[in-house]
């Protein structure tokens, strides 16, 4: 059955009885606005959108993927922040003659992606259109600590990343030229494995600045590098490329650290921290914050690509 069978409120219907709640949630779907505690007196707020045909396929990933994805492309927005995650308000805007059930599925992907951090989704809004579009806002408490901008990271600060970079950017080349392996790296395109946790950690070690890596490592450093006022050198020998995507990139004519230092969507988080942090083992070393401006890779300028843009 399509989604026109049953009409905008059965699929509401239909979606929201496929929910559960958390403790922060004090009113769910139902009235014209939920309800989140927000017992910070603050709430970190950031919104992300996916497009069909721009941001996902569905022939190269399922709907629980796909919610998986959306839903994750937000979390690591707050956790970016220092923030946990508590809520996630959802649009969709459907085709008509979209199934149901991918509907249902993708409502799941979104509600277990969001489980994993203790958020949950309280609303949002439906709407026909030929293109089908998943427009997610995430709310994040700071439980007290003050959020981790891009603005902060001076000469001297030590630059650390929690999470992996490459494996989606290798899987989206991989899924574009036709294959659907290697599993680990298809897999990591379909639902990146964010390292939530890391954020508020980084914050309690006093960050000095942190990112979300969504456009590439390169570009996304360059956000904190021009918002710093300073440069930012990474170093190459920091990053090991795992045999899966080494194996890939022969197969495929790549150069395996376009994807680990330009590649984006594993949603891993980028930040600076004073030289006499004891990083622990979840963060680890990657480069240096400089005087002058930019970013560099082993002092010299990168020659490539540096990250996803939305208009080239």
């Amino acid at each position: 059955m399509s989604v026109a069978g049953v009409g905008e409120f059965g699929l509401i219907d239909r979606v929201t009885a496929r929910l559960s709640y958390g403790p922060t949630v004090l009113l769910g779907p139902g009235d014209d606005g939920a309800l989140v505690a927000a017992p910070d007196a603050r709430v970190v707020a950031s919104t992300d959108v996916l497009v069909e045909g721009r941001h996902f396929r569905r022939d190269w990933s399922g709907a629980r993927d796909v919610g998986h994805r959306a839903a994750a492309a937000n979390l690591a927005d707050v956790a970016a922040m220092g923030a946990t995650p508590t809520a996630l308000l959802v649009a969709l805007c459907i085709p008509a003659d979209l199934a149901i059930g991918w509907a249902e599925e993708l409502a799941d992907g979104l509600a277990a992606e969001a489980a994993t951090v203790g958020a949950s989704v309280v609303g949002g809004d439906m709407s026909g259109s030929p293109t089908l579009t998943i427009a997610v806002t995430a709310l994040g408490d700071l439980a007290g600590r003050a959020p981790v901008v891009r603005s902060g990271a001076r000469p001297g600060d030590v630059v650390a990343l929690a999470g992996r970079t490459g494996y989606a950017a290798a899987g989206l080349t991989v899924l574009s030229r036709g294959f659907r392996t290697p599993r680990l790296l298809v897999e990591a395109y379909r639902r990146p494995e964010v390292p939530y946790a890391a954020g508020p950690q980084a914050a309690g070690l006093g960050a000095t600045a942190m990112i979300d890596v969504s456009d590439g490592l390169l570009a996304d450093l360059g956000h904190v590098a021009r918002a710093s006022g300073v440069g930012i050198d990474v170093r190459r020998d920091a990053f090991e490329v795992p045999r899966q995507m080494r194996d890939a990139a022969q197969a495929l004519g790549v150069d395996p650290y376009a994807w680990l230092l330009a590649g984006g969507e594993d949603h891993a988080l980028a930040a600076t921290f004073p030289p006499e942090v004891t990083l622990p083992e979840q963060w680890r070393p990657i480069g240096r914050v400089v005087a002058g401006a930019g970013v560099t890779v082993d002092g010299e300028p990168y020659q490539g690509v540096t990250g996803w843009d939305h208009f080239r």
